[in-house]
């Protein structure tokens, strides 16, 4: 109702406006391996995977048949644009880890070809709004070359966990202070037996107190999830959580290459391979009651080596994937699902995008003269 209103009233004004909306209808090619991150305004999809020749860009992708490339969705305009950045992109474009921080992409480890042969250690930095990749010179014990790891930050420190260096599996947990730079090699105070399994391909979850591992394996087995492990970040230690299933259908089924998104201390998997079959089911974990709930949606093709992103407001996106074992076939579709009750200036932003899809054409100036907040017009912006 407030969005058709304010449609309504200044309906003279966007009539008597000369729209020129150029947009590139390109989008990304389908792949898997890849990572996204996403803020208010947009999703950012880095580097990825297809072995098919065509749908990799042929004779055009120099670097074929990995995707050097950072793509932005933005979500106003429902556009896709290939990003042109300055600096030094990362090489290594294969299960790498990436998360936003501020406007700050960091992307870490991760693979070339030959998988396994050609990994990376180094965090490369990539300013959102400046359009310029940087190498982070840090100092300290870096982690060995691996991709699969996973990686979440707390407190200004940056901790990633596991991995493979394409033949042997990590439990290796590393911290890097993104105020010194410095790597250490955390050792916690656990017997060897007592450790999480290796693997790669996993998913992290924290409380500002914990680590949560979430699934993962090795390419021959995947991890079940009614026991999960988590790190104390106070004592130093591993422990193992014993989780609570659904009343009816028990736990979720194990699974790596899936993807993982956090609100507040709700964790959501989705998707996933757990050895036999491509999954599509969506779960949630409560990171207080260690209770899983299964969700009636499900993503619309099954999927993994896809990746996923959580909007500061609650909505996920998720692209691309591998879709077919068999045939070796990706998939290039987004789609969203709400993970939380749209507030209402959602609700009205989506519905006034959607009576007047051509607004992020208008000047700055001239949104503010027509009522919009700052925080909207620097989404469309």
């Amino acid at each position: 109702i407030l969005a058709e209103s304010f449609f309504s009233r200044n309906r003279d004004r966007f009539s008597c406006c000369a729209f020129f909306f150029f947009v590139d209808h390109r989008t990304p090619p389908a792949r898997s391996g890849h990572r996204c991150v996403a803020d208010n305004a947009n999703l950012y999809v880095f580097g990825g995977y297809n072995p098919d020749y065509d749908e990799s860009g042929g004779s055009e992708n120099e670097d074929y048949p990995l995707f050097r490339e950072l793509w932005r969705y933005h979500f106003a305009t429902g556009c896709w644009q290939q990003i042109q950045t300055k600096g030094y992109m990362p090489t290594e474009l294969a299960s790498m880890s990436a998360v936003l921080h501020g406007n700050n992409l960091l992307v870490f480890g991760g693979t070339g070809i030959p998988f396994g042969e050609n990994n990376g250690n180094d965090v490369h930095v990539c300013n959102v709004n400046y359009k310029r990749w940087s190498l982070l010179n840090c100092r300290g014990k870096k982690p060995k070359r691996t991709y699969g790891q996973a990686m979440v930050i707390i407190n200004g420190f940056l901790y990633v966990f596991g991995g493979t260096t394409g033949y042997i599996y990590s439990t290796d947990l590393h911290r890097l202070d993104l105020s010194t730079h410095e790597w250490i090699h955390l050792k916690p105070n656990n017997p060897p037996d007592d450790m999480p399994e290796e693997r790669y391909r996993h998913e992290i979850a924290q409380d500002g107190q914990r680590i949560y591992i979430l699934g993962g394996g090795t390419s021959w087995t995947s991890y079940p999830l009614d026991k999960i492990h988590a790190y104390s970040l106070e004592t130093n230690s591993w422990e193992e959580i014993t989780t609570k299933p659904h009343e009816k259908i028990g736990y979720p089924a194990p699974r790596r290459c899936h993807s993982c998104v956090q609100i507040h201390n709700d964790v959501f998997i989705c998707g996933g391979y757990n050895g036999e079959l491509i999954l599509a089911d969506l779960w949630k974990i409560n990171l207080h009651t260690f209770q899983w709930s299964k969700l009636p949606a499900e993503m619309p093709e099954p999927a993994y080596f896809h990746c996923a992103a959580v909007t500061p407001s609650g909505c996920m996106y998720i692209h691309g994937g591998v879709v077919n074992i068999h045939e070796n076939k990706r998939t290039g579709s987004l789609f969203r699902i709400w993970l939380t009750v749209p507030s209402l200036l959602e609700l009205c932003w989506e519905k006034l995008l959607k009576a007047f899809p051509h607004l992020a054409s208008l000047p700055a100036f001239h949104l503010f003269n027509l009522g919009l907040p700052l925080e909207l017009v620097e989404r469309l912006k």
